[in-house]
């Protein structure tokens, strides 16, 4: 029983810590307004598009990120 729980809790924090790390942050621009913002999933609709280099691995990062991309920058 002991084994059972123990490799249990293994697996389960092996699986978070996956999801955890493949996490990314987008750079996306809005077509319509030219505002840029930060989300945390890829775009699928038309109206936004991933600005030059806007994957980033942490928010903190994309933060920093959008305040060097020139058409973020620019408004």
């Amino acid at each position: 029983m002991k084994k059972l729980l123990l490799s249990t809790a293994v697996v389960a924090f092996t699986v978070t810590s996956a999801f955890a790390q493949t996490t990314e942050f987008y750079v996306v621009r809005d077509a319509t307004t030219k505002k840029c913002t930060i989300v945390d999933k890829k775009p699928t609709t038309t109206t936004t598009t991933v600005v030059d280099n806007g994957t980033f691995k942490t928010r903190t990062e994309a933060e920093t990120g959008m305040k060097t991309i020139k058409v973020c920058s620019e408004n």
